[in-house]
């Protein structure tokens, strides 16, 4: 009879474990599906984030999330969005819905110790990353074509060589897939397969050349030196860096000679600001100096607290009355990351933002593998594009970071657990 009991307990257990192994992988599927979804709708990632979490629930172990969220790679996000739930209390002018309006794009920071939970236990981290790569490739082969034959392009696009969204959005999306494939690139080279190395650099050389010839942010003009140093210092020795200085100085100047729409985007930001200074007048270079020059003078009035959540726009249309041009803009969304946090949460949301930054920077910079390159790519392109941009709130470039930091910290603390793990995007990068 003991034997009896004995053997049905074992039984249980072991469907126990195969049922909570399927929700495992059943929420990695669905990582996969916002990762797939992402280029492409803001619908569907919203859809899938939602189904994610539930999937969840079945095999929740509550020991090892608490464990999860107790890191700062976990607290510091969800401590800025608890800054931006109590500054809705402190924008007494403000209708509760602009407030709420104001909370949203903040939330999707608590997904990111979730990511973590999830990847730290499963490590099929590789799958989301890949998924991201199979489906920015094809809005980059998209992007392609419709430059070639403009007939093609579809009805709701909005700019030439951008099928979907927009030239920001499509940027950030192609350069971090660029740098991240490099990273693997580099880590493929080394022995084990060149052949497929080599694949990864020519999807380098697609990303970065749409973003030369096809369309581009000036933003990711930014943004590209900045990775390129980085992926220096993490992967290459001094010669290499060398190396690598005089093959990108060559590959710009010919880029330079090469593509006149890289010199139009470039010089254009000489007659905007001509016409910004000169006449007032509301050009994006412009419109950025203004939103930038007000900004800070609402801060100057509330430096400490802000002005609280949501309030950013009732600030630019009060301010508005009565002037006109590039004065007259009201905006909800200063353009810089700093400055958008400033103004509605003062320091104390300063504080909380760059300890988000910072704890994601060292997370990933004390780490090595392609996990941690991946990470640490998304984090400093979110930094730097977040001068010009307010992207850890926008939509696409924020759920890129979250995905990015959420799935890559799930795998280096994974690593960290278990140094003999095999996993591909765990494993240490070549130096």
């Amino acid at each position: 009879m003991a034997g009896t009991v004995s053997h049905s307990q074992t039984g249980v257990l072991s469907r126990s474990s195969q049922d909570s192994a399927a929700w495992i992988r059943a929420a990695d599927i669905l990582a996969v599906l916002v990762a797939l979804s992402l280029p492409w709708s803001t619908s569907l990632v919203s859809i899938f984030v939602v189904v994610f979490l539930l999937s969840l629930a079945p095999a929740f172990d509550a020991t090892h999330f608490v464990m999860a969220l107790k890191r700062p790679a976990s607290v510091a996000p969800v401590a800025l969005f608890v800054v931006a739930l109590l500054g809705m209390l402190w924008a007494s002018d403000i209708a509760w819905t602009v407030r709420l309006h104001g909370l949203a794009p903040v939330a999707k920071l608590l997904l990111i110790p979730f990511f973590i939970y999830q990847f730290e236990k499963s490590g099929r981290g590789l799958w989301v990353a890949i998924a991201f790569l199979v489906s920015c490739t094809g809005v980059m082969l998209l992007s392609w074509l419709i430059s070639i034959d403009p007939q093609l392009t579809p009805a709701s696009s909005k700019y030439a060589g951008v099928p979907l969204k927009n030239s920001i959005a499509q940027s950030q999306e192609f350069a971090l897939c660029a740098f991240g494939a490099l990273g693997a690139a580099a880590y493929f080279w080394q022995g084990r397969s060149k052949r497929f190395a080599i694949f990864l650099g020519a999807l380098v050389v697609a990303f970065l050349a749409n973003m030369v010839f096809v369309a581009n942010s000036r933003t990711v003009l930014v943004c590209i030196p900045i990775l390129l140093a980085a992926f220096a210092i993490v992967h290459l020795q001094r010669r290499g860096q060398a190396i690598l200085s005089i093959v990108t100085l060559t590959v710009i100047a010919a880029a330079w000679s090469a593509s006149p729409y890289l010199r139009f985007r470039t010089t254009e930001l000489v007659s905007e600001y001509r016409q910004y200074h000169e006449a007032n007048a509301p050009t994006s270079t412009g419109q950025r100096l203004e939103y930038w020059r007000k900004s800070i003078k609402f801060v100057e009035a509330a430096p400490l607290l802000g002005h609280g959540t949501g309030s950013t726009k009732a600030l630019f249309e009060r301010d508005a009355i009565g002037q006109t041009g590039a004065s007259a803009e009201v905006i909800a969304n200063p353009h810089n990351q700093t400055l958008n946090v400033a103004v509605q949460w003062g320091v104390l949301g300063l504080v909380a933002l760059y300890a988000t930054w910072i704890a994601h920077l060292r997370l990933f910079w004390s780490s090595s593998g392609l996990a941690a390159w991946i990470g640490l790519a998304a984090v400093v392109q979110n930094l730097v594009s977040s001068l010009f941009n307010s992207h850890l709130f926008d939509f696409t470039e924020g759920w890129i970071y979250v995905l990015a930091v959420g799935v890559a910290g799930g795998m280096v603390f994974r690593r960290s657990a278990d140094p003999d793990s095999t996993d591909v995007a765990a494993e240490r990068a070549p130096r």
